[in-house]
């Protein structure tokens, strides 16, 4: 079971008028400052302020009646939440969502904005998957997978399918393409609408240093689990494992992974703020992390895309982040 090319163009499909087309920009200091060409994706823009909205919604637009007045559940620390939300209230349906008890205040903020219910759990001593299943159980909802689904995989795709048609609008044919790893699901839907578009482009994944379940999975050969024993500043990547349907995509696409730091995220945040005037949560900057500390391999003339995958970030957080203290 995998994501085609055909799939992502009929989610684009479903997602004309309501997904944000987000720009493809470039900034003449950055590219002076790595030496490359850099053509920045930034889903910072997107609906909710990140690339989850598309999975989300075009996994949902396709519920039946019946199954959209049960309404969906889903776990997330922030991101998909929000995207869940969004779009079970424009599609009409309840949503229920499973969130850490530390999640960014933002996020919880916003997911109850968009009208969904939140039910809290504690990371150490409670299974999201268990609350979700028991709340899905007894609704009868349907639950909504972060990653690991088809049709949220084929959604996050179309952030692929844009980039390479807004590159190739300037007349350009990346030989890179720079995006973060979590569980996976946006890298798979990307470098499966990258490579069957432009097969030429490397694509070049990008994890938090101790949370490299994906790279330890490529260099074993099959998925393993990861049972990391601090936190990550990158608390949307904090997957320990990649998914069983994007690990077999990542396989064939992926030509490196790099790791990187909470200092050198952090050093990214504030060079998005100040160099590029952009708000990029800690997860959706380690693309730009690992490029501006020279983690990024040369493929080709080094024209790179850059996916910023969101911009939800605490304001505390970040404001300490901007100062330097983190």
């Amino acid at each position: 079971m995998s994501v085609t090319l055909a799939d992502i163009e009929a989610a684009a499909g479903r997602l004309a008028g309501h997904a944000v087309e987000t720009p493809l920009i470039e900034s003449p200091a950055l590219n002076e400052r790595v030496g490359r060409r850099v053509l920045i994706k930034p889903e910072t823009l997107q609906r909710v302020g990140a690339f989850k909205f598309r999975g989300a919604y075009n996994r949902l637009s396709q519920l039946s009646a019946e199954e959209r007045a049960r309404g969906v559940v889903a776990f997330s620390s922030g991101n998909h939440a929000q995207g869940v939300a969004l779009a079970a209230r424009l599609l009409g349906m309840p949503a229920l969502i499973v969130m850490p008890t530390d999640a960014p205040s933002v996020k919880v903020d916003a997911t109850r904005g968009y009208g969904a219910e939140v039910r809290f759990y504690d990371r150490l001593t409670e299974s999201r998957e268990a609350i979700a299943a028991a709340v899905a159980a007894e609704r009868g909802a349907v639950t909504v997978p972060a990653f690991d689904d088809l049709d949220v995989i084929a959604g996050q795709g179309t952030v692929g399918l844009e980039l390479v048609a807004q590159a190739k609008a300037r007349g350009v044919t990346l030989d890179t393409l720079v995006s973060p790893i979590g569980g996976g699901g946006l890298l798979a839907g990307v470098s499966t609408a990258v490579k069957a578009l432009s097969p030429t482009t490397a694509i070049v994944g990008v994890e938090p240093a101790g949370f490299d379940d994906t790279l330890r999975s490529l260099q074993k050969g099959e998925r393993i689990v990861t049972q990391p024993t601090t936190r990550s500043l990158c608390d949307a990547l904090e997957s320990p494992a990649p998914g069983l349907l994007t690990f077999p995509v990542l396989q064939k696409t992926l030509a490196d992974v790099a790791l990187v730091t909470d200092a050198e995220v952090a050093e990214a945040m504030r060079y998005a703020f100040s160099v590029l005037k952009l708000v990029v949560e800690p997860g959706g900057s380690v693309g730009l992390a690992a490029l501006l500390a020279g983690k990024v391999k040369s493929f080709g003339e080094d024209t790179t895309g850059l996916v910023l995958s969101g911009g939800n970030v605490d304001p505390e957080l970040f404001a300490r982040v901007l100062r330097g203290e983190v």
